[in-house]
């Protein structure tokens, strides 16, 4: 047996307490004894690993600067996809007679403390074009930027900007992700970031503007690749991405930018993950939800300010007031036309936002609702790119295709064709869809609730859930306010229930897992279901199903008890005003219903700890604090 010590990159939270497990479940099948350090023992080990062990285990990006010792570098991923691998690959395995055994790898560094050691080979070699430019110091490695996003700019947003800020560190790469999250863009790049950049990531689920990033190698994907391996997308897009902007390159020095515009969009879009055409219309869509959210959550809350303050009437100046701001006549009245415009944009770039925007407001001319505005973005957004790509003009009048002729074009041709062809027959469509929810009895309301809340939990914050969210959200411009009422109480069901099975079944989860709780019940309250992920990913197959179920409770009781929600977002803070939700204590007993199902087939389903697996849970809680 092998007394190991182990100091893991302790940036980004979610992969240290990934990679903590998973070295914690090898090292013990192995047979060895683990200490997981709390600080890097750059000074406490000037000849040999600390504590007594026998070998240090670095996983970090870069190596330690010591004089000297016995240590074996890797990364916090690759201890996430193959911990045992890891082990074997230090010299310590286990014999097939069930004894350990291990062979000290050492390296000793023979240049000065201040440079990096070179590191062991890894299992299984790199891509060529990755391995031959990867650079043996950081001051010679290319930089790496990025911008990551997601629709509501909350979770997934930052955790792909985490992972691919540890995949680009694990080759050796300096990296620097903005994040454009609810609260608009951090870590912004500036002009000479991107001028120094090898590679452009763009890690996003929504459409993020590329303008800055013409004649950079650009690399589109989603948020998913990024957080379930952010190694192997950076050495995917350095192998891959293509100059963005080359295509138009010839139209843009003649003044045609609408065209090279559209011709880098079409590229991108055939380049991002799952370019498939469900794939590029689910971010088209989630373009434009992105941006309708902000509308609906405030005016939502100001309409039930407005009952707060004037009853179920609304009566009194104030009350009609805030009605007047919330209402048709304000936030209300703009979702279906923003949502159309940024789903148009999205397409075809600020071309297609006019005839988006007006194609919205046709919509609701028309009475069809949020189903027409969808229809009225993906109308005129196509249409506007068709337009773009087949009117050719001389040089000297390119200036007149995107000030003059695509918003006349685009926004007339959007406009008749909802007026006299598509805006009746979704109209019809909306009303008969509303008419059959508002008339679903208990047990039918029910079941549509169980659909919403299991799909809520199924992958938390991904496309099923969004699609829910999104289904339920547009209703409320139907005044149909049961389904948003059974999807934020289902959304908030999955991170709460993990809370409580941390607290009631602490022998199922490790001090990390606990510590990682409390933040879950936070962000469970404050109906952010990502707050689950983490869990989700170390044990999916006993994770997601008894989230589900809970999920699917809390649902099923808040459409058949008649529940009704006028604000689709806030979690409990929603609960504090008066008039946002009807039917408020049958509301609350759906959301602790689904909870206590969650929790406790948390605790059924999940395998408690072992007695090795105690006994090493117990010595971190003591050397590593959870919260490092």
């Amino acid at each position: 047996m092998a007394q190991i010590a182990a100091w893991i990159d302790p940036n980004g939270r979610m992969t240290h307490t990934l990679a903590a497990a998973a070295l914690r479940r090898a090292a013990a099948e192995a047979g060895h004894t683990l200490t997981l350090l709390d600080q890097p023992p750059q000074s406490q080990v000037p000849q040999s690993p600390p504590s007594g062990s026998e070998v240090l285990l670095w996983a970090a990006p870069q190596p330690p600067t010591l004089p000297a010792g016995e240590f074996f570098q890797t990364t916090p991923e690759d201890l996430i996809r193959d911990a045992a691998g890891v082990l074997s690959r230090a010299g310590l395995h286990t014999r097939a007679n069930g004894s350990a055994a291990h062979t000290v790898q050492t390296v000793r560094a023979t240049v000065p403390a201040v440079t990096p050691v070179v590191t062991p080979a890894p299992a299984s070699p790199a891509p060529a074009t990755v391995a031959a430019a990867a650079p043996v110091s950081a001051s010679s490695s290319p930089s790496i930027v990025g911008v990551t996003s997601c629709p509501t700019g909350i979770a997934h947003t930052f955790m792909a900007a985490e992972g691919l800020e540890g995949g680009a560190r694990a080759l050796g790469r300096t990296v620097k992700i903005e994040t454009q999250g609810s609260v608009g863009a951090g870590n912004t790049l500036s002009a000479e970031d991107i001028a120094g950049a090898d590679v452009v990531i763009i890690a996003a689920d929504t459409n993020v503007d590329l303008s800055r990033f013409a004649g950079k190698r650009v690399y589109q994907t989603g948020t998913k690749p990024a957080i379930s391996g952010g190694q192997a997308l950076v050495e995917r897009a350095l192998a891959e991405a293509q100059v963005y902007g080359a295509a138009g390159s010839s139209a843009a020095a003649g003044g045609d930018f609408v065209a090279q515009a559209a011709a880098a969009k079409q590229a991108k879009n055939d380049a991002a993950a799952g370019s498939g055409l469900g794939g590029e219309l689910y971010k088209h869509l989630m373009t434009g939800v992105s941006h309708m959210l902000p509308l609906v959550v405030a005016g939502g809350l100001l309409i039930a300010l407005a009952f707060a303050f004037g009853g179920i009437d609304a009566e009194g100046p104030f009350a009609e007031a805030l009605m007047t701001i919330g209402g048709g006549s304000g936030a209300f009245g703009l979702f279906v036309p923003v949502l159309a415009g940024y789903i148009a944009y999205s397409i075809a770039d600020r071309p297609g936002l006019a005839p988006g925007l007006v194609g919205g407001m046709m919509a609701l001319e028309t009475g069809s609702g949020f189903l027409g505005g969808i229809v009225a973005g993906f109308l005129a957004g196509y249409l506007t790119r068709w337009l773009n790509r087949s009117i050719r003009l001389p040089r000297t009048l390119q200036g007149l295709k995107p000030t003059l002729l695509l918003p006349l074009l685009g926004t007339m041709i959007t406009g008749l064709l909802m007026i006299f062809v598509l805006g009746k027959p979704v109209a019809a469509a909306l009303a008969a869809a509303t008419t059959w929810l508002n008339s679903l009895g208990d047990t039918s309301a029910g079941l549509l609730g169980a659909v919403l809340g299991g799909m809520m939990a199924f992958d938390m914050g991904g496309p099923i859930n969004k699609a829910a969210y999104t289904f339920s959200t547009g209703l409320i411009d139907s005044k149909v306010y049961g389904p948003i009422a059974a999807a934020m109480a289902a959304g908030m069901t999955p991170p709460l229930a993990l809370f409580f099975a941390t607290l009631l079944f602490k022998n199922r989860f490790t001090p990390d897992e606990r510590e990682a709780g409390k933040a879950a019940g936070v962000l469970g309250i404050s109906f952010i279901t990502e707050g689950a992920i983490p869990f989700a990913a170390r044990d999916p197959l006993r994770v997601i199903p008894a989230l589900m179920a809970g999920s699917a409770v809390a649902g099923a009781i808040s459409m058949a008890a008649g529940c009704l929600l006028r604000a689709p977002h806030g979690g409990v803070f929603v609960l504090l005003i008066p008039g946002a939700v009807t039917n408020l204590p049958m509301y609350v007993a759906a959301i602790l219903a689904g909870t206590a199902v969650s929790t406790l087939l948390l605790g059924l389903l999940k395998r408690p700890l072992d007695q090795t697996e105690r006994a090493i849970a117990a010595e971190e809680s003591v050397s590593h604090p959870a919260n490092s």
